[in-house]
């Protein structure tokens, strides 16, 4: 392997473990929030799962920015003026709607409230359209992208093939 795929794979893989971690603290503290994590019911939120899907992801969004910038992709820099985390926090709240919406969907449309159906409404389904929007809205907004043309390299606009 190249010296640049060693480094693109550490990236990759430091960038999972990253995302899993937050993925992982979110979970739990959705479901200790909202159902109480065996706690005899008492949680805090129990009722209010949209609130508690916020406060979560909102600690697990933290997390996945301070990681990613301070672990993953520490040896680069960014070309936004506030470090990119503007578009971060833009993005991660524009794709948390849609888990939100699924776990919306599934407590008021089909009438499911159980701990279960939570989490596979909102942190299978739901995470998996989220995590398919970020990957999305970063190839297009944060990331810039280079094409070697004629033996140049040509910045594309974001969005551009």
């Amino acid at each position: 392997m190249t010296p640049r795929g060693r480094q693109l794979a550490g990236e990759i893989g430091r960038y999972l473990a990253v995302g899993l971690g937050a993925t992982i603290v979110s979970f739990f503290l959705f479901n200790g929030l909202v159902h109480g994590l065996n706690t005899a019911d008492v949680a805090p939120l129990n009722g209010h799962p949209i609130p508690g899907y916020v406060i979560a992801n909102l600690v697990g969004t933290a997390i996945s920015y301070r990681g990613t910038r301070s672990w993953a992709f520490r040896h680069r820099s960014t070309t936004h003026l506030d470090g990119g985390r503007t578009a971060f926090v833009a993005i991660s709240v524009a794709t948390m709607i849609i888990p939100m919406a699924c776990l919306w969907f599934s407590r008021n449309v089909m009438g499911l409230d159980d701990p279960f159906s939570d989490n596979i409404s909102a942190n299978v389904i739901g995470l998996a359209l989220g995590n398919a929007g970020t990957v999305r809205a970063d190839a297009t907004v944060r990331v810039r992208r280079t094409r070697r043309s004629r033996g140049t390299r040509q910045r594309l606009t974001p969005g551009a093939r």
